[in-house]
């Protein structure tokens, strides 16, 4: 089994947290995505999306997408779950996981893309395109993050984590996208307090150094 990684890309250090909260080990191969190497072969064949990170199984199976990589890892290495450990806690889990990605974390991703001079003619993930970056993307991924934010304040008034008492993989995703929300200087300490308060001690977690 191997992890293919690159180390400043948001996905990628999503697993990589995982992997430190689970205390799981799996040999990693650093892939200089900013060089293009991800559309070379073998890669471009093995994870024909050109996005890190994907793992390659002992058998040639590839599995690329950061949270199917960490859904078959938890199946080999149950504990400590992070996924829960019945149906409702899974239910309840996926669907925090869900709406954090869907309303928090992609509306992030693509502001940020579309407002980084480094993502220029990279404002799709795993392309390389001659689409222009969009100030319009980028207010619309505020609006969205600002919307997002206060639904899920109030949620966390009295909830420890995302998804109730515990850690789960929706807090993993939903610290990239506070941090992508910090960049863009939200004002997430007087706006949001409780989702600030969370962010901190997420933050402070040694996994987040991973």
């Amino acid at each position: 089994m191997k992890l293919y990684d690159f180390g400043p890309a948001a996905s990628a250090k999503r697993v990589r947290i995982f992997l430190h909260e689970k205390g799981i080990q799996v040999p990693t191969v650093e892939l200089d995505v900013r060089d293009g190497a991800q559309y070379k072969e073998p890669f471009t064949t093995m994870n024909p999306f050109h996005c890190v990170p994907f793992l390659e199984l002992d058998n040639g199976t590839v599995i690329a997408e950061s949270i199917s990589i960490c859904r078959y890892l938890e199946e080999l290495n149950p504990t400590p779950s992070l996924f829960g450990q019945n149906s409702e806690e899974r239910a309840v889990i996926d669907m925090w996981n869900r709406r954090v990605e869907l309303d928090g974390f992609y509306p992030a991703l693509h502001a940020a893309r579309n407002s980084i001079p480094m993502f220029k003619g990279r404002v799709v993930p795993g392309t390389r395109t001659d689409i222009e970056q969009s100030p319009a993307v980028v207010e619309r991924g505020k609006e969205m993050l600002e919307i997002f934010f206060g639904r899920l304040d109030p949620h966390l008034s009295d909830n420890a984590f995302i998804a109730g008492a515990k850690i789960s993989i929706a807090d993993i995703t939903c610290f990239f996208a506070t941090n992508m929300a910090t960049a863009f200087e939200m004002d997430l300490e007087g706006k949001f307090p409780n989702t600030y308060r969370w962010h901190q001690e997420f933050s402070a977690r040694p996994s987040t150094e991973a």
